[in-house]
């Protein structure tokens, strides 16, 4: 995909004095006081901001944070914690401006941090009269926003269309090469662990990665659907009975390829489901009625493993266990080593997948972390990103 980046913008020298607009994704969790509990997402907006800087911009910074109703500001909704928290990590105090729509005063080498964009009306709406304004504030617009790029509104699109310019920051060029080298031009064989509680809000991710995959490892309660479509009975677990036939349209579908959705052939399952029920390894046609399969067992993980050491390509979006305790973290754990382990080139996204990838302390091992949630989701179905599309058509001419 064809788009400008603010990397050689900067390295040209066309973003000396002039305005750039920085859409990034600041929307952190807080505790009950307001404090950040976690700051990954400020800390790795900080490089598209130093840039700017470096490269003697006058900066201005939006974001939203939580779910405000617009036109409508209050106290929690306000980007103040981070502010200061961006503060720190530049080394340089970062004043907050509201009520910012109507102009901005910023000098080249400063940054403001703009107010929650969506407190303005007509963000979530992308109304086309503020995006027309936002578009003003600025010579240069860059997305860093990946974690948005799914959504069409006025600081994400609609600035884009009218903005001077509009560039992808580091980050949101980042992602763009790791979706392009996993599936639009992945080394084979390209392998796609898609795992969660249902198979109805990963269908069309199913469906979509049938047509392209080598592999479908199907995980957790999706798995289990997939196990009633072989045949092979699952107590009480958690499934859809009524997508057993969609199930099967996606096992046909990597069949009628050559290609095919491994079925577990051994579980661990307890009788209930809680931290400290005894986990019970079993044939994956010994399940009894009254069992709960909360995790593959240890020969599933050993294939599974294996085959994913001899990947080109991995594409991983859920754990495939209740990795959370213990007792049923086995499968996710040896998941997540074997890509840690393999040569292939590894692409994950995912709060869930984020948060067993840092308890087995595979990071570094991972190709590429995707920053956003529903955003990788979509791309995972093979929808087009409203984000890319406006930088490519404004790239484009």
């Amino acid at each position: 995909m064809n788009v400008i980046r603010f990397t050689d913008l900067c390295a040209q020298g066309k973003a000396a004095g002039q305005r750039v607009f920085i859409r990034a994704d600041l929307n952190v969790p807080q505790d009950d006081a307001g404090h950040i509990t976690e700051d990954t997402r400020i800390r790795a907006s900080v490089p598209c901001i130093q840039l700017a800087l470096d490269a003697g911009a006058a900066v201005m910074v939006t974001s939203h944070l939580g779910r405000p109703t617009e036109g409508e500001f209050k106290p929690e909704d306000s980007l103040a914690p981070v502010a200061r928290r961006l503060g720190e990590l530049l080394g340089r105090e970062v004043p907050l401006v509201a009520n910012w729509v109507d102009g901005v005063d910023v000098k080249p080498g400063q940054v403001v941090l703009l107010e929650n964009c969506r407190v303005n009306k007509g963000e979530k709406k992308n109304d086309e009269a503020l995006a027309r304004k936002l578009a003003a504030l600025t010579d240069i617009y860059v997305n860093d926003a990946f974690g948005t790029a799914h959504r069409a509104e006025a600081t994400t699109y609609g600035i884009a269309q009218f903005a001077k310019v509009a560039a992808a920051g580091p980050l949101l060029a980042a992602e763009i090469d790791a979706i392009t080298k996993a599936l639009a031009h992945p080394k084979r064989p390209l392998v796609a662990i898609v795992a969660g509680s249902k198979v109805s809000t990963k269908l069309t991710i199913l469906k979509s990665l049938s047509a392209n995959v080598d592999q479908l490892i199907v995980g957790g309660g999706i798995a289990n659907t997939f196990m009633l479509a072989a045949g092979l009975k699952i107590g009480k677990s958690l499934a859809e009975p009524d997508l057993i036939d969609q199930a099967k349209a996606v096992i046909e579908s990597m069949r009628a390829r050559g290609a095919d959705v491994p079925i577990p052939v051994d579980v661990v399952t307890a009788k209930t489901f809680a931290a400290d029920a005894p986990a019970t390894v079993k044939a994956a046609n010994d399940v009894a009625d009254d069992d709960l399969i909360l995790d593959i067992g240890p020969k599933t993980a050993a294939i599974l493993a294996a085959q994913l050491r001899e990947a080109g390509t991995i594409v991983w979006n859920g754990p495939v266990g209740v990795f959370e305790f213990d007792a049923f973290a086995g499968g996710t754990k040896a998941i997540a080593q074997a890509i840690a382990e393999s040569s292939a080139f590894s692409i994950a996204g995912g709060g869930d997948t984020l948060a067993a990838i840092a308890k087995y302390g595979i990071e570094k091992q991972v190709g590429y972390i995707s920053t956003g949630g529903g955003a990788f989701l979509e791309v995972l179905e093979g929808k087009t990103l409203p984000a890319f599309e406006i930088l490519a058509k404004r790239a484009a001419g």
